[in-house]
């Protein structure tokens, strides 16, 4: 390969002029003669610059082909901002980074036949079959999956760590002077087959009863779970208010979930937080607008969609071993927990 000393010897001036001529310094003194037979010979000798170079690079840069597959349905999303916002992530940086999405899949109506064309990789959200996975990759090569991580020494994912963030609000709502705290929350459902779910206990409520015997204040009765709603979340407080099982505080694991919490709350005349403290998990755009602007963990849930991206194209780009991402969360402090002008913590 030539270099700028070749160009040089051959043109009889200096590497300095070479450069300057090549890269089109105008505030450089030489003739036209000298500029055009530095051209020349760069141009006999097959001479690129280094802007050059890196131009030609970048447009040679392939445009990967890539699908994302949803474990909730359009209603499920739109009554869960999370997995919403979760997708809004993953579509924000694949338009940033040129990768065009040739579709959206959603698991209940799914089947790998469906993949009739050729993907560099596919981004799947939430819990799926444990029997997928496998089957996915004689399609797909790449996958990289959010909110979940079925095998970590395959697959690339992106976590939250439930267990420490759990913990976290609970430590918040026991400091303030809570004696009993209870949990409200949701089953997390495995899909099967695109069609069934399988119930199971989600891991927020897992760590609840963990920290809380820890503490020796667990007490059965304040935990109340049904499906990550609004409608639930009111419906699950209504229920422990007609039997007079009422905690201090509570934890709850979404914040719609929260929302409907304090309207069941509001229609009994309980003020939030005198009466009840209420700490929930998220940080959607509705907590800090509900009735009392929700207490909770804020989850960065665009930036793991966002970074799901970045590790399917690392992979497709050659990376051979998984990565396991777990992304930070934080407590952020408003009025439904009754410590507003304490700082928000950070996990």
């Amino acid at each position: 390969m030539a270099t700028i000393k070749d160009i040089a010897e051959k043109a009889n001036v200096s590497p300095a002029t070479v450069s300057r001529v090549l890269n089109n310094d105008l505030t450089l003194s030489v003739t036209a003669e000298t500029r055009q037979r530095v051209m020349t010979i760069a141009d006999n000798l097959n001479y690129k610059t280094i802007k050059l170079r890196k131009k030609k690079n970048s447009a040679k840069k392939q445009s990967y082909r890539v699908g994302i597959l949803v474990c909730q349905s359009l209603e499920e999303e739109w009554k869960d901002p999370y997995f919403l916002t979760l997708r809004k992530g993953v579509e924000e940086q694949c338009l940033k980074s040129g990768i065009e999405v040739t579709e959206i899949y959603r698991l209940r109506n799914f089947t790998p036949t469906q993949l009739y064309q050729r993907l560099d990789g596919m981004i799947l959200i939430g819990k799926v079959d444990p029997a997928l996975p496998p089957i996915l990759r004689e399609k797909v090569k790449h996958v990289v999956y959010l909110d979940y991580s079925p095998d970590e020494t395959q697959y690339d994912s992106v976590m939250v760590d439930f267990q420490k963030s759990t913990n976290l609000a609970i430590e918040h709502l026991l400091q303030l002077g809570a004696k009993t705290v209870g949990f409200i929350g949701g089953y997390t459902f495995e899909f099967i087959n695109g069609q069934d779910k399988q119930k199971s206990k989600d891991e927020r409520h897992t760590a609840f009863i963990e920290k809380m015997k820890e503490a020796g204040r667990y007490k059965k009765k304040h935990v109340h779970v049904g499906d990550f709603t609004m409608s639930d979340g009111y419906h699950l407080m209504k229920e422990a208010i007609a039997k007079g099982n009422i905690a201090d505080a509570y934890f709850i694991a979404s914040d719609p979930m929260a929302i409907g919490v304090l309207r069941a709350l509001r229609e009994e005349k309980m003020a939030v937080p005198d009466e009840v403290a209420l700490v929930s998990f998220d940080d959607v755009e509705l907590a800090q607008f509900a009735s009392s602007p929700l207490t909770t963990i804020h989850v960065p849930i665009e930036t793991m969609g966002a970074t799901g991206v970045k590790l399917l194209i690392d992979r497709i780009e050659g990376r051979e071993i998984p990565l396991k991402v777990i992304v930070p969360t934080r407590l952020v402090i408003r009025e439904s927990c009754g410590s507003k002008n304490i700082k928000s913590e950070n996990l």
